[in-house]
């Protein structure tokens, strides 16, 4: 991401994370790296996943997608089907 979760850098990241939020996630569960400090990390992200934008969401070492993916599959239901699956949510009491 452009940034931190505390401080997001970019629209896109900041709706990221608001929907990562949204879904319920254990901040205890991810980590955000901020591409603004490593330009290495940037260019590098962008080749390994072969997808162009930041941020990028990955569950397992697996890509999810950038920003758009994940507001379109937040509206649509399979984002918290996902996120269900993969065990990060935080735990209802």
């Amino acid at each position: 991401m452009k940034g931190t979760p505390e401080t997001p850098q970019c629209g896109f990241s900041r709706a990221s994370i608001q929907i990562l939020g949204l879904q319920g996630v254990d901040p205890k569960k991810f980590v955000a790296f901020n591409v603004l400090g490593d330009p290495e990390l940037r260019q590098g992200i962008k080749e390994y996943s072969d997808w162009p934008t930041i941020p990028q969401l990955y569950l397992d070492k697996e890509f999810v997608g950038g920003c758009d993916i994940l507001m379109s599959m937040h509206q649509n239901g399979e984002l918290a089907k996902l996120l269900e699956e993969k065990g990060v949510l935080v735990a209802a009491d």
